[in-house]
């Protein structure tokens, strides 16, 4: 058996400023407040929405596998605000016109993509009454969390677990994350 190396990487807190480059960070906001560039810029036109409440069990705080959505933005939050991880890398989608790198690989729903590199991977702690979005493509690892059992508000399209679910498997490379929290 290959032996495997556990990189550890030390979280940061989710904000608007810090989670940008894959994302959004949505807070609460004031009713009636006009829609604005702080409201969740969604891209759903892909499908049917779903939105559901989505129950997990024994997610401790590591991770070899990372998964992305090239046709749909997805949307994560704990029910009650609590504590949470996120696992990313930023979106590596590639257009079909750049298909001369041998690194560019094709998903099984026909994009094409670059496999994230083992140092681009950053943890996000997510505290609070707040969302994440992905942008389209982010790779996610996650949600991670320190109890038993935690409950997750999750929107992404009806399909998109079976026709747009991309994963790569850092424990190919010999690596496994742990979150040093």
């Amino acid at each position: 058996m290959e032996s495997v190396k556990v990189v550890t990487v030390k979280p940061i807190e989710a904000t608007p400023s810090t989670f940008k480059d894959y994302g959004q960070v949505i807070e609460a906001s004031p009713d009636g407040e006009g829609f604005g560039p702080h409201d969740t810029q969604l891209d759903l036109t892909q499908g049917i929405p779903r939105l559901y409440i989505m129950h997990l069990e024994n997610r401790p705080l590591k991770f070899s596998i990372i998964t992305h959505h090239a046709s749909v933005t997805q949307c994560l939050g704990s029910i009650g605000g609590n504590v949470w991880y996120l696992g990313v890398a930023k979106p590596s989608l590639v257009d079909s016109d750049e298909i001369k790198d041998k690194k560019i690989l094709q998903s099984h729903s026909g994009h094409f993509y670059v496999p994230p590199a083992i140092e681009d991977v950053q943890v996000f702690k997510v505290s609070g009454s707040k969302f994440l979005k992905l942008n389209l493509g982010t790779w996610h690892a996650g949600p991670l969390f320190k109890s038993d059992t935690m409950d997750f508000y999750n929107l992404e399209l009806s399909d998109t677990n079976v026709v747009d679910h991309t994963t790569h498997n850092f424990k190919d490379n010999g690596v496994v994350f742990s979150i040093d929290e």
